[in-house]
């Protein structure tokens, strides 16, 4: 497979909703891999930065939320139509209940692997 096709979302998780979106993050992937054509999808936690930290050196764990929880998602496909299918799925399925967890509408970034 030469490139695939690729999403990237942030959701800035409100801090009182974060064990709540970690829930459905772990039903939403779980459903997302069976989505026609899916190679990979991954979530990650926003647990450390290397702000104020020496290049080398290990990143510094977050040790407060501030406004928000980020969590980001990384869907990867073997092709555009495939994930224009699984995205219309995604948004009618948990579209609602997201936006009753974040504090702004997820960023969604997308396009050809490099």
């Amino acid at each position: 497979m030469d490139k695939t096709f690729c999403e990237i979302k942030l959701f800035q998780v409100k801090p009182d909703k974060i064990e709540r979106f970690e829930e459905i993050a772990e039903e939403i992937s779980r459903a997302q891999r069976e989505a026609e054509g899916c190679v990979s999808i991954k979530y990650m936690k926003r647990f450390y930065t290397i702000d104020g930290v020496e290049l080398g050196d290990a990143p510094r764990e977050l040790t407060r939320i501030v406004k928000c929880v980020k969590y980001y998602s990384f869907w990867e496909f073997d092709s555009k139509e495939n994930y224009g299918r699984a995205v219309k799925w995604f948004f009618e399925s948990y579209m609602k209940e997201l936006q009753r967890l974040l504090i702004a509408p997820f960023d969604i970034n997308a396009g050809y692997s490099l």
